[in-house]
């Protein structure tokens, strides 16, 4: 049987040469819950998903999944264990076809039928982009949802989206709205979103709000819209502005 809280972030802090950019980060992730991160432009949203993954280590703290210290193990290594990653700028492999790369993300050989749910899921057809490569012939919004698509495939136990709606076209992203509360009713795990976008905090379970390098707020999704949203499309204290974190 699953333990209730599956990540567990404490006291983490990580510095750049020439400035911190986390300080004495505390977060528990709930197993089963779509918790997604919000926050300014800058906040450390980006540096804090790298640290789950990873992508970087922290300078102080500890990382545990279901109760594992993880801080040691590094990105290939989480991966085994069930932490699968989307980035905000995907990266290309030229030579590498899309079969292929979502294969090695699921683990296994995948048929054309399951290759096809993936990528429709993004708003794909997969028989125009199973054979082709994942690289510079692949616009960003094509690369950005095939991303998506293997993450999909892999269904771990814990997923990492940073800021998934950037690059992809309206219906793709209404789309993908309905596949991340797929995911959370059907995966034996939970889903980490980081994202300014009104539509995705509304399918939140949890909303964690990082400024400065801290957590500045967390709580239950109903409790905390409210004070984000002035009743427009935009949060307050989450500019829709992209930046790096």
């Amino acid at each position: 049987m699953a333990i209730e809280t599956m990540l567990v972030l404490k006291d983490i802090s990580w510095h750049l040469p020439e400035k911190e950019i986390l300080h004495g980060i505390d977060l528990t992730v709930p197993d089963g819950k779509l918790v997604v991160i919000t926050g300014p432009n800058g906040g450390g949203k980006t540096s804090l998903a790298k640290l789950i993954a990873g992508i970087e280590k922290p300078d102080s703290g500890k990382i545990l999944l279901d109760g594992r210290l993880i801080n040691n193990l590094d990105v290939t290594e989480r991966a085994k264990i069930g932490i699968a990653y989307a980035f905000q700028q995907p990266v290309r492999f030229k030579g590498l076809l899309v079969r292929d790369l979502m294969e090695l993300a699921s683990g296994r050989s995948l048929s054309e039928e399951e290759l096809c749910d993936s990528l429709s899921q993004v708003g794909l057809c997969a028989r125009e982009y199973i054979d082709r490569e994942v690289s510079a012939s692949l616009s960003g919004g094509e690369i950005k949802r095939i991303e998506i698509a293997t993450v999909l495939a892999r269904r771990a136990r814990l997923t990492v989206f940073d800021e998934p709606e950037a690059g992809i076209d309206l219906w793709s992203f209404q789309n993908l709205i309905q596949v991340f509360q797929k995911l959370r009713q059907e995966v034996d795990g939970s889903i980490l979103i980081i994202s300014h976008q009104k539509r995705i905090l509304e399918i939140a379970d949890e909303i964690v709000v990082i400024s400065g390098g801290r957590v500045t707020a967390q709580g239950p999704g109903e409790a905390m819209l409210p004070q984000l949203f002035d009743g427009e499309e935009r949060a307050r204290p989450c500019p829709m502005e992209r930046g790096n974190d």
